[in-house]
């Protein structure tokens, strides 16, 4: 039976840089997608939020850029908390699936892991075959 399922991501960006900020989302969304085998059909909307001191671009245009044209999209701010996690950006996909929650991947990378290291028993990103697969993977629908 298909439902819908929430898909969580997080990841860091060391400055508030519109390349930076772009990158690390696209990152982010290509690892959601790979560790649970989304389809761009299957996703009925996703949910972006940055901190406060993220404000140089708003990190959905990314998800534009592989070619999430019809998928809605909503950027937002975090709630800022004390002690909170600077710099960071936070993905919710809501997912339609036939997957049960507890075999949803969620991935948190780089300074994120801090936030659910219950979640963060994953493989190490080689980051550099990962761009490589957005290129031949995601790209190609734009």
């Amino acid at each position: 039976m298909t439902v819908c399922r929430g898909v969580r991501g997080a990841t860091t960006v060391a400055t508030d840089d519109r390349d930076e900020i772009l990158k690390a989302t696209t990152q982010l969304l290509a690892l959601m997608i790979r560790r649970n085998d989304i389809q761009t059909e299957d996703v009925a909307s996703a949910i972006f939020t940055v901190t406060k001191d993220l404000q140089s671009e708003f990190p959905a245009l990314a998800a534009r850029q592989l070619g999430w044209l019809e998928v809605p999209l909503l950027c937002s701010y975090e709630v800022s908390v004390e002690r909170s996690l600077p710099r960071c950006i936070r993905i919710l996909l809501h997912w339609n699936t036939e997957r049960t929650q507890s075999e949803i991947h969620h991935v948190y990378i780089r300074d994120a892991v801090k936030l659910r290291p219950d979640l963060t028993q994953v493989p190490t990103v080689d980051f550099e075959e990962l761009e490589e697969w957005i290129q031949t993977h995601l790209r190609d629908d734009c």
